[in-house]
């Protein structure tokens, strides 16, 4: 007990120290306002990358290629060296990979009975995408823009033509489930929606842009750059990282399995709807 309480005390005071600290400091000045910074966070006028010096682009796209292929890099050593020596009783590893494969494939079952297995494959890579690049942002990796000067690559779907991408071809995958199911119905169907990859992509962007978008905001100044940015990053973080794959995942199979569910032929519903009233 009283360890714990030295420990406690110990902790305390270097929170105090830090905050001291950061009090005291002065800053050193900016060649940019907090409005500029905060904008071109928004819109990379500015802070943009020379990809292979063919041609410049946004921080996230670099973000977009460095997630997929540390992603696909993971997938094929995990199939390679972890699959094949799976065991009846599973290790630690083997026990996380089964329950987040089967977290998507209990999903897809579940919104969507008819059709699922390739909706199980896509929410599952969808949210690994989602969960990854909304953490890489904390490895604070750092990247050269074309005027020289060293920028944190942010989380790719900070970007909104990623955002819009990745709803996009939600909505595709959607649109395929309806036409799998209920061939020119199910495309009715799913055009009916037709306001739902805007809600999706928006939805991502806005919600990992607020976060980037604070910590920003505290990164610029250097009387709040030693403690808060601790705080603010890593919860910010977390937080639309475990609630963006959800709700993306869930949309994308609940909507599947709405527009793949087959037609029930019209004399099948006047004959249930006859024995219904006998």
């Amino acid at each position: 007990m009283k360890q714990h309480k030295k420990g406690l005390a110990l902790w305390l005071a270097a929170i105090l120290l830090l905050l001291a600290g950061a009090l005291l400091t002065g800053s050193p000045g900016r060649t940019e306002s907090v409005q500029e910074a905060m904008r071109d966070a928004v819109l990379h006028s500015v802070n943009r990358i020379s990809l292979f010096g063919l041609k410049t682009v946004n921080p996230g796209m670099v973000s977009a290629f460095v997630v997929t292929g540390v992603l696909l890099a993971a997938a094929v050593g995990i199939r390679i060296l972890v699959i094949p020596r799976f065991q009846y009783v599973p290790g630690k590893f083997q026990l996380v990979l089964e329950e987040a494969v089967g977290l998507f494939d209990r999903m897809a079952r579940g919104d969507s009975p008819h059709r699922n297995q390739f909706l199980g494959a896509y929410i599952f890579a969808a949210g690994a995408f989602i969960f990854v690049g909304t953490l890489f942002e904390l490895l604070g990796l750092q990247g050269v823009t074309v005027h020289g000067h060293p920028i944190t690559l942010p989380a790719p779907l900070s970007d909104v033509n990623a955002a819009i991408a990745l709803g996009t071809l939600s909505y595709l995958v959607i649109l395929s489930g309806g036409i799998a199911g209920s061939g020119v119905k199910g495309v009715g169907r799913t055009l009916k929606e037709f306001s739902l990859p805007i809600s999706m992509s928006f939805r991502l962007f806005g919600a990992l842009l607020s976060g980037l978008l604070v910590t920003e905001l505290v990164y610029y100044y250097i009387n709040l750059s030693f403690v808060l940015p601790v705080l603010v990053g890593v919860l910010f973080t977390l937080l639309h990282a475990l609630v963006q794959t959800y709700v993306l995942t869930m949309l994308v199979s609940m909507y599947y399995g709405e527009v793949s569910e087959p037609s029930t032929p019209k004399k099948e519903q006047k004959n249930s709807h006859l024995t219904d009233i006998n």
